[in-house]
């Protein structure tokens, strides 16, 4: 569960109501689906509309993973793969995959993220003699990262198994109608999932996308389904006073308009270090557009206050946190006596460390918000696969207010198509040919 607490964010009851108006007009433009992109709003009542006959279909195929491989490499980029990273790391910590065989689950390793040949070659390395599956997530089937990465790792697959073994151990999640992957997938007998149509990438992790590699990392993902059901329930109200999608809007928008660029996602567990990765993806691509939108990042602390923390106390004040706050830890561990004390520690012996976590947190709320960076924070009970849905449900839901209040259609990227425009070019792919030379001579001059 959730619960929004926004007494240090620096703005008072008052300064929050001044934006109601604005932002109750945003939240009706989504809720009635009359905004900027409102063909790609499948996720907004996803809990209630999910192909049902497919999620049994998920759920046998990650039994089948689980049963004949050790491995499973998750091909994909962006919103592809974020999402599904987040959640398992999420629900069991960044060593997952070393721990995946005590809870009877498959190692997932992400690869298509990138154009590294070193990284690709780490994870032939990793899988070494065992047996693997993969399953390659792109709607189109044509994107370059994915499609060299699943070139590489069907190649192996092949080597390993034999054309007919291989494909057994191929699952597609792609386009439902079309498309590159949607035809190979056809024409080879790879077992499909669908891409919905009206749910972007970044906003595709509770379907197929995010929900088959999940499954097959031992997430309960009925659990899942059932975080994501609940939080569409909870903020399906026009209560501005209430409802905190609308109240978590509302002061970004009013960081935003008082001079705050960048919005810091901050959290205490390291294991919500790829949940910030996500949130990156999800507010960069969604607001930022026409020169506006906050610049989103994140800080794991008490990491990061050893080393980007003295930019958080005394750098520029154009920045502001969002703080996830976990209630219980998923251990709880106490802190020994040491008789000589020789690191002069003793006045934690027997604290639980989640004690003195907290009391860090609140030390440096405190600190921050002295030092001019307000704070917002999102009390969590806990991290489980039911929490984690109920988290993703609550930033898309936000992002989507905080989008139109600031006029920008939050499901585009526009801008994500300038560097594949070039890098086609700089390739040779064919339909590019024109921009060649130009891009050439430009590089010569300052290379």
């Amino acid at each position: 569960m959730i619960k929004l607490n926004t007494k240090n964010s620096g703005f008072s009851e008052a300064e929050l109501n001044s934006v109601k108006d604005q932002t109750l007009a945003a939240y009706k433009t989504l809720m009635d689906r009359s905004g900027k992109g409102s063909e790609m709003l499948g996720w907004l009542n996803l809990a209630n509309e999910y192909d049902k006959d497919e999620f049994a279909r998920i759920k046998t195929a990650a039994k089948k993973i689980q049963d004949s491989s050790e491995v499973l490499v998750c091909i994909g980029i962006g919103g592809s793969y974020l999402g599904a990273r987040a959640g398992i790391e999420f629900s069991f910590g960044q060593f997952a995959n070393q721990l995946a065989k005590k809870r009877g689950a498959v190692e997932v390793y992400f690869a298509g993220s990138n154009i590294s040949s070193t990284y690709i070659q780490n994870i032939f390395d990793i899988i070494g003699d065992r047996d693997f599956s993969v399953n390659v997530i792109s709607k189109s089937g044509t994107t370059t990262e994915p499609g060299v990465a699943f070139r590489l790792f069907r190649e192996k697959l092949e080597e390993k198994y034999g054309k007919d073994g291989a494909k057994d151990r191929i699952y597609c999640t792609t386009d439902g109608e079309k498309g590159a992957m949607h035809d190979m997938a056809i024409a080879e007998g790879f077992d499909r999932f669908v891409v919905p149509n009206a749910t972007g990438g970044r906003f595709s992790c509770l379907t197929a996308v995010g929900l088959l590699p999940m499954a097959a990392a031992g997430m309960n993902i009925d659990n899942v389904m059932k975080g994501l059901a609940d939080a569409t329930k909870k903020y399906d109200n026009d209560d501005f006073a209430s409802n905190d999608v609308m109240q978590y809007a509302a002061l970004r928008y009013l960081m935003y308009k008082n001079g705050k660029a960048i919005e810091i996602l901050a959290n205490y567990e390291p294991s919500l270090m790829m949940f910030g990765e996500w949130f990156k993806q999800l507010m960069a691509e969604s607001e930022g557009k026409e020169h506006k939108g906050l610049f989103p990042t994140a800080a794991n602390f008490s990491t990061d206050l050893h080393s980007i923390g003295q930019f958080i106390q005394d750098g520029t004040r154009n920045l502001f946190e969002t703080v996830i706050w976990v209630d219980k830890p998923q251990a709880q561990l106490e802190i020994p006596n040491d008789p000589e004390n020789v690191d002069g520690l003793n006045f934690t012996s027997g604290m639980k460390m989640q004690d003195v976590n907290k009391q860090a947190m609140r030390g440096t709320m405190l600190a921050h918000v002295d030092g001019g960076c307000p704070n917002i924070v999102l009390n969590l009970d806990e991290l489980s696969d039911y929490t984690f849905a109920e988290m993703v449900y609550f930033f898309w839901k936000s992002l989507a207010v905080s989008a139109y209040l600031i006029d920008v259609n939050p499901f585009d990227q526009p801008g994500v198509e300038a560097y594949k425009k070039n890098m086609f070019a700089l390739l040779g792919k064919p339909g590019f040919e024109d921009m060649k030379d130009d891009l050439e001579n430009r590089l010569k001059e300052v290379e």
